[in-house]
């Protein structure tokens, strides 16, 4: 497995938190709170942190769906936080 991970600075964090995980949770395992969550995408883990000024997004899959599991996760937070207008620069963790 490879790991990444990715912030976004924002005071609604624990909105697109819980967001993620509603809409993931119609097809896959979610577990949540209003600041930690973990989705179990058929691609790879997704692990969420939300405090009162950033979320933070780790990740872990295969080394051949590493960018996907990046793209699908990006283009739905994007969709969430559009108003904010987010652009994620992911970190690929050794």
């Amino acid at each position: 497995m490879k790991h990444t991970q990715t912030q976004f600075e924002t005071a609604n964090a624990s909105r697109y938190l819980q967001q993620l995980c509603k809409h993931f949770g119609h097809k896959c395992p979610v577990e949540f709170t209003p600041t930690e969550g973990h989705i179990e995408l058929p691609f790879g883990r997704c692990e969420l942190q939300a405090d009162a000024k950033r979320l933070e997004i780790k990740g872990a899959a295969e080394d051949d769906l590493l960018d996907r599991f990046e793209q699908v996760v990006g283009d739905h937070f994007a969709r969430f936080a559009f108003r904010e207008n987010p652009s994620l620069s992911w970190t690929r963790i050794p």
